[in-house]
């Protein structure tokens, strides 16, 4: 791994969803997030070329997104949904969380082997124990009303002043009682990312 990328920690959530008043399901939904909290290159300063960080961070990325489908059971094809985001600690910038887009981004699509969606994001500067609720959409077609949802990520201690703390979020299904219509999973068709 690069100098630039010096990890402090990572974390990984798992949540089971039986249900959420309704009947329980036979196979519970999973939505899982993996966390990693590192130095942040540039803190304290501005540095107009920032990419070095952005392509450095690309085989964590890669790394991340293979430990999240591990958390998730193992099998990438069962994963339907995902989402990033990032937290920079109050000595950085907004921009430095936004080197997480290609790095994370591209990182799941490349683990699921097949994800045609952009994949929705939230950042935000914040200190010790900040949270952040990191959007989460279908991994092949945007619209798929039922997958619309989002998970609350954050580490107790972290990022401290000179840290970001960089998460990738993917589910196993939509939300457990979806029953609002829109474009079904099984409507899917146009294979543009969007319907």
């Amino acid at each position: 791994m690069s100098d630039l990328v010096r990890i402090r920690k990572t974390a990984t959530t798992v949540e089971e969803i039986y249900h959420e008043g309704g009947l329980p399901v036979a196979h519970p939904i999973k939505r899982g997030s993996i966390a990693v909290v590192l130095e942040n290159p540039y803190a304290g300063r501005y540095v107009e070329n920032i990419t070095p960080f952005m392509e450095a961070l690309k085989p964590l990325g890669l790394k991340l997104a293979t430990r999240l489908i591990d958390a998730l059971g193992g099998d990438p094809l069962k994963i339907t949904s995902y989402g990033k985001g990032a937290i920079v600690g109050e000595d950085g910038e907004l921009e430095h969380g936004a080197t997480w887009h290609v790095a994370g981004g591209y990182a799941m699509r490349e683990a699921l082997g097949k994800a045609l969606a952009i994949v929705p994001s939230s950042k935000k500067v914040g200190g010790i124990g900040s949270r952040l609720e990191i959007p989460i959409t279908h991994k092949d077609a945007s619209y798929v009303r039922s997958h619309f949802d989002a998970m609350e990520v954050g580490i107790a201690d972290a990022p401290r002043r000179a840290e970001i703390l960089f998460a990738l979020v993917m589910t196993t299904g939509g939300r457990v009682h979806a029953r609002l219509g829109g474009l079904a999973v099984e409507d899917i068709s146009k294979n543009d990312g969007l319907r």
